[in-house]
């Protein structure tokens, strides 16, 4: 599921679920969630670097496991599943720095918004296919791409479903720099070497005042979203998105109104 190196007070974090594209089930997510706790209770981890294996940083949410959920015949909560990721991204008190190595989907690119420094690889894409699964944003991005993209940025984010290349993110805002593939993880983990070797005292205290002020905000956001998410999911849309996605097809929403 994921692989966990800690080095010189970094503590690499690697989705390595290539069958599925690094999708999350409910184990990733509790994996994920479990070695961020981990690393923020760890007083020898000052940094944690997020990023994914061959061609892929994260296909979001695994949508076979979803479609699961929708029915209720198979499907069994993690520990902490999304909501529980979601949080600990938002109280994560140590700099968090994501190197998108590939496609990024869903939680795949919404957890950009709750990183501290983005780095892409020039070959990375990324999208958020809420509308095209008849969902609604996630993760606080509601709040987050705002903030960093601007309204209309982040309208067409999060409303289009539609790709977006890595140089397109660095002119938005959601990306810190861009990268050469074979370049990636050096210079991520060189920037997140520069942050280890501050106090880690300090990196929080700093953090936390960045933080504070809009703590409150990325929750209200998650809350507004996850009461959405309820709404929208098993509707006759969302249904018609799920079953499109395991036939392999384009979901036709066209005759179902709303």
């Amino acid at each position: 599921m994921i692989d966990i190196l800690d080095n010189e007070r970094i503590r690499l974090i690697r989705f390595n679920r290539p069958e599925a594209k690094n999708a999350f089930n409910e184990e990733m997510y509790d994996a994920v969630t479990e070695a961020l706790i981990d690393a923020d209770n760890d007083s020898e981890i000052a940094v944690v670097v997020l990023t994914g294996t061959e061609d892929s940083f994260s296909a979001g949410t695994d949508v076979k496991e979803m479609a699961e959920r929708t029915s209720g015949s198979t499907f069994t909560p993690g520990k902490h599943g999304f909501t529980g990721l979601a949080d600990e991204l938002i109280e994560f008190s140590k700099p968090l720095i994501c190197a998108v190595n590939g496609i990024g989907l869903g939680i795949g690119v919404t957890v950009l918004g709750l990183a501290d420094l983005v780095f892409m690889s020039e070959t990375a894409k990324v999208k958020c296919p809420f509308t095209s699964l008849a969902l609604a944003p996630e993760a606080a991005s509601s709040f987050t791409f705002p903030q960093l993209l601007g309204k209309q940025n982040a309208i067409w984010t999060l409303l289009s479903s539609e790709w977006l290349s890595a140089d397109e993110c660095k002119e938005m805002g959601l990306a810190f720099k861009v990268c050469a593939p074979e370049e990636l993880f050096d210079t991520a983990m060189h920037y997140a070497a520069i942050l280890a070797a501050k106090p880690i005292s300090s990196l929080i205290f700093s953090k936390n005042v960045i933080m504070e002020p809009i703590r409150e905000s990325l929750y209200a956001a998650r809350n507004r979203e996850d009461a959405a998410f309820q709404a929208l999911l098993g509707k006759p849309a969302n249904l018609e998105a799920m079953m499109a996605f395991v036939e392999k097809r384009d979901p036709n929403f066209s005759s179902l109104g709303e």
